[in-house]
């Protein structure tokens, strides 16, 4: 049996193997309602079997999302339609989850494939950002800062939307820390300025994060796990190091970190195969916590290689997982192990 193959147990959940689809926006919802293209990718995946699936960036609120076309978790209209996926899923065999997010200065901005980028202008159907000052992202429209008063709803914004999460049959919630959202921007002194208690030192710049997710532990079911999506470098001088980040999650209730970098700024990215696999592995050594690794991990080789060498307890596929949806299958093929056919494709199997 092949590490990458063999089921994981995170709490209560026992995740099938380790190949597990990371969280990628499909821009494609409407009013944070998701429809048939999310029942059609993640469902593609789920056959194609991915361990653990989960689903995108989805938005605790609505001035929370990136763009207006993203999927949320802020009403009950969204929580039917996750519904449909999930169960979807689930009957596949794979576990699923999502990631809750808030974009902070980061939202209201146009979809990757728009030919204009940038803000949307509120003509258009844009909204004036939040963050942690009215500093703004480079190429955006500069935030309002946040009153103290709007910092203390985000706690509750998340933990509403795991009550959704529940509802919809999710079996995972991470929470997005990472990529220069909102979290992350209170995270980090390149993007936190604030002289209050959510500001200034790093215990302080943590406390929305760690408020966050006691507020999520507080009403997500016991037995299913809580994970965080972290970036661990900022890639620019001044900014947050995997020890930093480590060092915040030492304390919190957290099943597994998701260990990407960046996002915050814009920075010079050594980018290659498996280029951010170091950063797991120094927040795994540190933090004492479960690790996932994500980032141009393409080949089953690669994957099992990083956990045969200890630098994450799962491996997150992405952008391979777009051009290959039954990757997995694909894996367990090259590594002479094994994952379950849907009856309905066993004729298609390597022999």
């Amino acid at each position: 049996m092949t590490l990458l193959l063999e089921p994981y147990r995170l709490r209560d959940l026992t995740v099938p193997n380790r190949a597990w689809l990371a969280p990628m926006c499909q821009y494609s919802a409407v009013d944070g309602v998701v429809g048939d293209w999310h029942l059609a990718h993640l469902g593609a995946r789920a056959v194609g079997g991915f361990g653990l699936l989960l689903a995108e960036a989805t938005a605790v609120a609505p001035e929370g999302r990136i763009t207006p076309h993203d999927a949320g978790l802020w009403n009950d209209d969204q929580v039917t339609a996750w519904r449909r996926v999930t169960d979807f899923v689930r009957a596949q065999g794979a576990a699923v989850g999502v990631q809750l997010a808030h974009a902070g200065r980061k939202a209201s901005t146009f979809r990757p494939w728009s030919p204009v980028q940038g803000s949307v202008p509120a003509a258009e159907g844009g909204w004036t950002t939040l963050g942690p000052t009215d500093l703004a992202f480079p190429g955006y429209a500069a935030p309002a800062a946040m009153t103290p008063a709007q910092v203390a709803d985000v706690p509750e914004q998340f933990a509403a939307a795991a009550r959704r999460a529940h509802a919809a049959g999710f079996d995972v919630v991470e929470l997005h820390a990472a990529h220069g959202y909102l979290l992350h921007q209170f995270l980090s002194p390149l993007t936190n300025h604030r002289t209050d208690a959510y500001g200034g030192t790093p215990e302080n710049r943590a406390r929305l994060l760690v408020e966050s997710v006691a507020a999520v532990r507080e009403v997500w079911p016991d037995g299913k796990p809580l994970l965080v999506r972290v970036s661990a470098t900022d890639w620019t001088p001044g900014g947050l190091e995997a020890d930093d980040v480590a060092g915040v999650l030492k304390g919190l209730d957290v099943d597994l970190v998701d260990v990407s970098t960046g996002g915050l700024v814009p920075a010079t990215v050594p980018v290659g195969p498996g280029y951010q696999v170091p950063h797991a592995r120094r927040v795994r050594d540190v933090s004492g916590l479960p690790t996932a690794a994500v980032g141009l991990v393409t080949s089953a080789l690669q994957a099992e290689t990083i956990l045969r060498d200890g630098a994450a307890d799962a491996v997150l596929v992405g952008r391979e997982a777009l051009r290959d949806p039954h990757w997995p299958l694909r894996a367990a093929h090259e590594l002479g192990g094994d994952v379950a056919w849907a009856k309905q494709y066993e004729r298609g199997a390597w022999r």
